[in-house]
């Protein structure tokens, strides 16, 4: 599943060499935190938080086929 949130992820952002994604468990569920240059978390995001709640749909529905929970949050550190 890290690899799918990597693919999509990295598709959309203007600095994908930034981007990343580690997975942190957490209550027996996976919780993928994404890590991103601070331009590049509105395009995420996108209007309303439609783009962020379509790339969660879609790791949900793939983690459930596998028998696991996942969940995805973006992580801002600050750093960049």
């Amino acid at each position: 599943m890290q690899e799918f949130v990597e693919y999509v992820v990295k598709g959309l952002v203007q600095h994908p060499d930034v981007a990343s994604v580690t997975p942190v468990v957490r209550n027996a569920v996976t919780v993928y935190e994404l890590r991103l240059h601070p331009s590049d978390v509105g395009k995420i995001i996108g209007r309303q938080g439609v783009t962020i709640n379509a790339i969660r749909s879609l790791l949900l529905a793939g983690s459930a086929k596998k028998g696991l929970r996942c969940s995805l949050e973006i992580v801002e550190d600050g750093k960049n």
